[in-house]
């Protein structure tokens, strides 16, 4: 294989990379802030603010506006007491949930069983704005672990 057909493989190669990696974004992704950590053992790892299709307020549509929030310890982490909530006051208190290591949970807005994967608020209302909001995870004694913002323009806030 000449060197010339060796770089348009390497090219070819990096291109499909990202190209797969921005497909694996949600289409309403959050600009990513760790309070001031390099990688919080449990952050925001994603958020879907503003779900697919038309905002009509059915649990379909609801469910799919979300946050996902990662565990990137080895040891599971149990999150009673934690809370999740945006700059309105809409908070969520996990209750009896155990976060496994190196696995992600995903937290609906809507109406839902709770799963290993995925945690329901079971609100019939959206929480997140779709032009701008924060999502601020907190642990049992109220201390501040991580947010997401979007559509803000200026300062960040904690």
């Amino acid at each position: 294989m000449s060197v010339s057909s060796l770089r348009r493989l390497t090219a070819v190669a990096v291109i499909t990379a990202a190209a797969l990696g921005a497909v694996a974004l949600p289409a309403a992704a959050a600009d990513h802030h760790h309070g001031g950590h390099h990688q919080a053992a449990v952050y925001i790892s994603g958020v879907q603010y503003d779900s697919p299709g038309r905002d009509d307020r059915s649990n379909r549509s609801l469910n799919k506006e979300w946050v996902e929030i990662t565990n990137s310890t080895r040891r599971a982490v149990t999150l009673d007491g934690w809370t999740l909530a945006d700059e309105d006051g809409h908070t969520y208190t996990f209750d009896h949930y155990r976060l496994a290591g190196r696995a992600t949970v995903r937290v609906h807005t809507g109406i839902g069983r709770d799963t290993r994967t995925d945690l329901f608020q079971d609100r019939r209302a959206y929480v997140w704005n779709n032009d701008h909001d924060t999502a601020t995870l907190r642990n049992d004694h109220g201390r501040f672990v991580d947010d997401a913002s979007w559509g803000h323009h200026g300062g960040h806030r904690h």
